[in-house]
């Protein structure tokens, strides 16, 4: 059994779950100590996003009852979350730990949603849908596709931004050319998958809503791992997993420069090998030309989360920084903090318990003690904490498997 399975069965018997304290950490003037706050999200919540506007932050999830999911948001003010609000609701959506809907507030105030919606009766036929409110969420647009290819194949694991004096943007994983076969979010392809190759793609949008731009990104890039974008002085750049030939899936970024995106190349060519997408995928942040970057990687049957700084918007990265004692479960998530450092988010695993932990990197390779926000189960039922930065404020989102299902939201102040 390949070591990226057996973590994940040894995992799946852990259930830790609850908040946990930093006391341990009081003496280090870099600890995070967190306050777990009330959430918005009800019981049967999961699939947490948290994203950030110049109005603040906002938290969508995911409710289910029976065969129907609804996809909620709220934001958060000075004394707390504001009550959920609905985008939008279906029993033929796609519901998954790792691709997750999400809901973003762009410059001008419109927030723009989007989740996946079956396309076909294959497991993993699914396509990306947009809606938008220019309401405050009183009221949404219909639902719409940025890709018209019409396969009924997997498009998923999108990244919504807005584009500098525009519209909004996003990447998404996009398996119009993977006819014939069945890849989706357990790693694997189906029996008598092709060789046909899942692609990134880029579309645009301008302010009122008409299509802009369409890229091809990457036309071979690992099936299932999420993507992700941030916003440099020059523009924005995404980090993905990409996938060679030889079946290396190092984690690669691209530039968007002067309407056109840069040749994808790796952050830090580690020439990791495996013959599966280990479904975990990269976090960035940026501010002016700095970039903080935090990815997992198992080379070598050494299962490691990383973090790299960057200070020409991208173009190269400091020598990566391990974040985990002894060994992670990846699920990473990275703020780049005002003084140039970062503060990294990633799940750890170590004395039979799994943690989503932080940590505090330096650009020259220092790290902080780690300190512990919560409690998680061990398996892929915990899905992907989240973490950003807002105003000095910290806020931390997680999916608790202690009794059910429900989404957490913790803060902390960030030390000056």
């Amino acid at each position: 059994m390949h070591l990226l399975a057996l973590v994940a069965c040894t995992l799946s018997l852990v259930a830790y779950a609850g908040l946990l304290s930093s006391d341990a950490n009081s003496q280090d003037p870099a600890a995070i100590r967190t306050t777990q706050v009330q959430s918005p999200a009800a019981n049967d919540s999961g699939q947490p996003q948290l994203s950030v506007s110049s109005r603040g932050v906002l938290l969508s999830w995911v409710e289910r009852t029976g065969t129907e999911a609804t996809l909620k948001f709220s934001e958060r003010t000075s004394t707390g979350w504001t009550p959920a609000r609905i985008v939008a609701g279906g029993s033929n959506w796609f519901i998954n730990w790792a691709d997750v809907p999400s809901v973003i507030r762009l410059e001008d105030g419109t927030l723009v949603g989007h989740w996946l919606q079956k396309s076909g009766d294959s497991t993993y036929a699914y396509d990306v849908r947009l809606s938008y409110s220019r309401d405050d969420g009183k009221s949404w647009s219909p639902s719409f596709s940025p890709h018209k290819d019409g396969t009924k194949t997997e498009h998923g694991f999108a990244t919504l931004f807005q584009l500098p004096g525009a519209g909004l943007g996003l990447v998404w994983l996009d398996g119009r050319n993977m006819k014939g076969a069945e890849h989706g979010v357990d790693g694997h392809s189906s029996p008598g998958a092709t060789s046909d190759d899942m692609s990134l793609r880029y579309a645009s949008y301008t302010r009122d809503w008409k299509p802009k731009a369409e890229a091809v990104l990457d036309l071979r890039v690992c099936e299932c791992c999420p993507t992700t974008v941030a916003m440099t002085s020059e523009g924005p750049i995404v980090a993905y997993r990409d996938r060679s030939t030889e079946e290396v899936r190092d984690i690669f970024v691209s530039r968007l420069e002067k309407g056109q995106w840069s040749e994808p190349k790796a952050a830090h060519a580690e020439g990791w090998r495996v013959n599966a997408c280990p479904v975990n995928g990269p976090a960035l942040s940026a501010g002016g030309k700095n970039v903080a970057l935090a990815w997992f990687s198992a080379k070598g049957d050494r299962p490691v989360s990383y973090a790299a700084l960057s200070s020409d918007a991208g173009r190269t990265f400091t020598p990566p920084v391990r974040l985990d004692d002894q060994a992670s479960l990846g699920r990473v998530d990275i703020e780049l903090l005002p003084d140039g450092s970062a503060l990294a988010a990633y799940m750890e695993f170590a004395d039979q318990k799994a943690q989503f932990r932080v940590r505090r990197i330096t650009k020259d390779g220092s790290r902080s003690e780690p300190s512990s926000v919560a409690g998680m189960a061990g398996n892929r039922s915990s899905g992907y904490p989240r973490m950003v930065l807002h105003g000095g404020e910290l806020v931390f989102a997680w999916t608790d498997r202690e009794s059910g299902s429900q989404v957490k939201t913790a803060v902390a102040a960030l030390a000056r």
